[in-house]
C-alpha cells in the first residue's frame, strides 16, 4: 500500500488465533466499508498524490504505527518526512479519540476566487460573476472540474464565499434603468446634419468650389462619426478593442463605394470612365448620394436601438437566476431591436431618395445598413473579430467586382468579367453591393443571435448608456 494514510493505521493480529481483544477501537474504524472512504476522499488523495509526484517524493511504504513489522519481522526505519504538500497532508501519528476526516491539499474554488478577486468583490449577484466567468471562456464542462454542474452554480458558491460586512445586503435592490444622456443623443445627430449640409452644397456649387466643399464636408462627417462612436451606446464597453480600428476602416470603404461604386461600375461597363467624378448628374462618373446620406442619418436610430438593447439586457440580467434563463429572455430582445432599426432605415431610405430626386434602391441600402449595424453591435459588446472579417470581405468583393470588369478588357481575359456582367444585366450596378453586403449581413445576424444573448456580452461597465 502506498497511501500516506497507512502510516497511521493501527496494528492487526499477527495470527488467526489471536484474540478479538487485539482489535482496539481505532482498528475497528478501519473496518468501515472501503467504498465510503474512497468516495469522499478520492479526489483529495488524487490531488495530493499528484502534488507529491510533482515534488519528486516517493510514496511511503506501509508500516505499523509502533514501528515493528508484522509476523516478527525486524522493525523498519521511520520514513523521512519531506516538506511540501505531501508532508502537510500526512496524518499525525499521535493517537486520537476519533478519526478526523482528511481534506484535500488545495481548494480549487478558492484559487479561482483569488484569480478573479476584483470580479467577486464588485459583483452584486451570482449572475454577474457567471457573466464574468463566461467572458473569460468558462463553460459548464470547465465548471465540472470544480465539482459544479454548471457555471452558475460555481458562481453562486463564489458569491457566497466572498466576505461581506454584516450591514451589507447580500443582494441589493435592482438599480434604476440608465437614462439616455443628452450629450450622445446630440452627437448622433451631428453626422447626419453635416452630411445633409454637404450634399446640399454639392447641388448648389460647381467647379473648384464644389471640390473644396466636398473635401471639407467629408472630413467633417468623418470627425463627427468618430465622436458619435466614441460616446454613448455605440462606443465599445471598457477599453477599445484593436479590432475597432479595422472595423472603422472597412466601414469607410463601404460608404465610399456606396457613393462612387455604382457610377464607376456603370461607366466601366460602357467602356469608361472618361474622367474623374464632378458631382454633376451629366458627368462621366455619376455620384450616388442617397445611400450614404441615408446611412449617416441612420446613426441616430442605431444609437437609440443599441441603447434599448443595453437597458433591456441589464434589466433581464438583474431579474434572471441562471444563464439559460437570461439567454432565452434576451434573444427576442435582440431580434426586436434589429427589426426596429430596420424599420427606421427603410423610412430614411425613401425620404432621402425622394429629397434628392434619386431612385430609392432599398435592397442595396438596407443590406449595407444591416451589415454596419450588426457589426457595430458586436464590436460594442466585445465580439469584433468576425465583424471585421466580414466587413473586409464585403469591401473586397465590391472592389474585385469592379477590377474584373477592367481586367476583362485585356486580350484573352474577357471571361473574367462574365459573372459581373451577368449580375449587372440582371440586377443593375446595385446588384454587386446588394449581394456582397447581404451575404455578410446574414452571416452576422446568425452570429449575433448566438453572441448577443450571452450574459458576458452585457456585463456591467462604468460607462453610461
Amino acid at each position: 500500500m502506498s497511501d500516506l494514510g497507512e502510516l497511521d493505521r493501527p496494528g492487526t493480529p499477527a495470527s488467526p488465533g489471536s484474540s478479538a481483544a487485539a482489535w482496539d477501537g481505532r482498528s475497528e474504524e478501519w473496518l468501515a466499508p472501503e467504498g465510503e472512504a474512497v468516495e469522499d476522499t478520492a479526489p483529495e488523495d488524487a490531488l495530493s498524490a499528484g502534488m507529491a509526484q510533482e515534488d519528486g517524493t516517493e510514496p511511503c511504504p506501509e508500516q505499523p504505527a509502533d514501528g515493528t513489522g508484522a509476523a516478527g519481522e525486524p522493525p523498519l526505519p521511520a520514513p523521512a518526512l519531506t516538506s511540501g504538500p505531501a508532508a502537510a497532508s500526512a496524518p499525525a501519528t499521535a493517537p486520537v479519540s476519533e478519526a478526523a476526516p482528511r481534506r484535500g491539499a488545495g481548494d480549487p474554488v478558492k484559487a479561482l476566487m483569488h484569480r478573479h478577486r476584483d470580479l467577486c468583490e464588485r459583483a452584486v449577484d451570482p449572475l454577474e460573476i457567471a457573466a464574468g466567468l463566461e467572458a473569460h471562456g468558462m463553460t459548464d464542462r470547465t465548471a465540472a472540474r470544480f465539482r459544479h454542474r454548471d457555471v452558475f452554480s460555481l458562481a453562486e458558491e463564489m458569491y457566497a464565499r466572498v466576505p461581506r460586512d454584516g450591514d451589507r445586503p447580500a443582494r441589493p435592490a435592482p438599480a434604476a434603468a440608465p437614462r439616455a444622456r443628452s450629450d450622445w443623443a446630440l452627437l448622433t445627430l451631428l453626422p447626419g446634419a453635416l452630411c445633409a449640409a454637404t450634399v446640399t452644397g454639392l447641388r448648389l456649387t460647381d467647379g473648384q468650389t464644389r471640390l473644396c466643399l466636398a473635401t471639407a464636408g467629408v472630413l467633417a462627417v468623418l470627425l463627427a462619426l468618430c465622436a458619435a462612436l466614441r460616446r454613448g451606446p455605440l462606443s465599445p464597453h471598457g477599453h477599445a478593442h484593436p479590432g475597432s480600428l479595422g472595423a472603422a476602416g472597412w466601414t469607410c470603404a463601404l460608404l465610399a463605394y456606396a457613393a462612387l461604386g455604382d457610377g464607376l461600375l456603370r461607366a466601366a461597363m460602357n467602356g469608361g470612365p472618361d474622367g474623374l467624378p464632378t458631382g454633376a448628374n451629366d458627368g462621366p462618373w455619376q455620384l450616388t448620394l442617397a445611400p450614404p446620406l441615408t446611412l449617416v442619418l441612420a446613426c441616430a436610430p442605431a444609437a437609440w436601438s443599441a441603447h434599448l438593447l443595453t437597458v433591456g439586457a441589464r434589466r433581464r440580467l438583474e431579474a434572471s437566476r441562471g444563464l439559460e434563463e437570461f439567454t432565452a429572455s434576451v434573444r427576442p430582445l435582440v431580434f426586436g431591436v434589429f427589426a426596429l432599426f430596420l424599420c427606421a432605415l427603410t423610412a430614411l431610405t425613401g425620404l432621402c431618395a425622394k429629397a434628392l430626386g434619386e431612385t430609392a434602391d432599398h435592397p442595396r441600402t438596407l443590406t449595407l445598413g444591416m451589415l454596419l449595424f450588426l457589426a457595430r453591435l458586436l464590436v460594442v459588446h466585445g465580439s469584433p473579430r468576425l465583424p471585421v472579417l466580414l466587413l473586409g470581405a464585403a469591401s473586397a468583393a465590391e472592389t474585385i467586382a469592379v477590377a474584373t470588369v477592367f481586367t476583362g478588357r485585356l486580350p484573352g481575359c474577357g471571361f473574367l468579367a462574365v459573372p459581373v456582367e451577368t449580375l449587372v444585366a440582371a440586377w443593375g450596378p446595385a446588384g454587386v453591393p446588394t449581394l456582397s453586403c447581404g451575404a455578410a449581413a446574414l452571416a452576422l445576424l446568425v452570429h449575433a443571435s448566438r453572441m448577443l444573448p450571452r450574459a458576458s456580452a452585457h456585463a456591467r461597465t462604468d460607462q453610461p448608456c
